[in-house]
């Protein structure tokens, strides 16, 4: 008797046993299964996308411009007088911008140099004066309304001795609303192109956005290059004022592309 209570004991345990293996291998295989759907949605995204680049063009008009120039003058006799004539003419630009209406803060010294002129005799170079020379970067707002304000920046420095003039560089001042647009427009575009192609694919819908990607927004150009040598505007000792430059922005465009990614079923 004992003994059939031992051997029913020794099955029962065998049972739980193997059944506590099987619940396990059933565990195992479900977790394998769960690592397996979770690699393949990671390394193979939904296969139901399309990716279309749409563009957002947003024409404006610059508010700002700002305008590089400057004061050079060559072998002067000493160092002290060669700075001495840059410094005059210099203040007597700065004047006659603060004269115009720019604030002093919207000018600043870009560079200034002051360095020893050579000429080269019997193979060797000698000293034959100094050169000085300094150039201004000036910010001339609110030019979308007053679109002659760097003309009369320029032909004020000219008349006042500038003789180097490398740029005038039109732009937008806080151009962040206009890309908004820009980038609307973009996704906008991308989606009229993702539908007629769908159509054209036999895609029998297209869902929603699942994600988008901006490429670097591109601005339209609005540099001017006028680099002039020191005999140019203003010369060594300009004597009458020059004729008014006619400089214009014209109307730029802030372009935005955007990679847009549709769910599709």
């Amino acid at each position: 008797m004992e003994e059939g209570i031992a051997k029913m004991e020794g099955c029962d345990k065998r049972k739980k046993y193997s059944f506590a293996l099987i619940a396990l291998g059933l565990i195992l295989v479900a977790a394998v299964a769960v690592v397996s759907l979770l690699r393949e949605r990671l390394v193979n995204p939904t296969q139901n996308q399309i990716v279309v680049y749409g563009e957002g063009k947003v024409q404006y008009l610059p508010d700002t411009a700002t305008v590089t120039l400057g004061v050079q003058v060559n072998k002067v006799t000493t160092a002290a007088d060669a700075l001495s004539q840059m410094n005059d003419k210099i203040k007597r630009i700065t004047d006659a911008l603060v004269a115009l209406g720019l604030p002093t803060t919207d000018i600043k010294t870009e560079s200034y140099n002051l360095s020893p002129a050579y000429d080269y005799k019997d193979g060797a170079s000698v000293v034959v004066g100094y050169n000085a020379s300094q150039n201004l970067d000036i910010k001339a707002r609110g030019v979308d309304k007053n679109t002659d304000l760097v003309n009369k920046v320029v032909a004020a420095a000219g008349d006042n001795g500038t003789n180097v003039v490398q740029g005038v560089n039109y732009f937008l001042d806080n151009p962040n609303d206009l890309r908004q647009k820009a980038r609307i427009a973009a996704i906008s575009d991308a989606r009229s192109k993702a539908t007629a192609l769908a159509a054209a694919a036999g895609i029998k819908h297209l869902g929603k956005v699942l994600s988008w990607y901006e490429d670097a927004p591109v601005t339209g150009g609005g540099n001017y290059p006028m680099a002039t040598d020191a005999q140019g505007l203003g010369g060594m000792a300009a004597s009458k004022a020059i004729s008014a430059p006619q400089i214009s922005s014209g109307t730029q465009d802030i372009v935005v592309d955007m990679a847009v990614n549709f769910e599709t079923n």
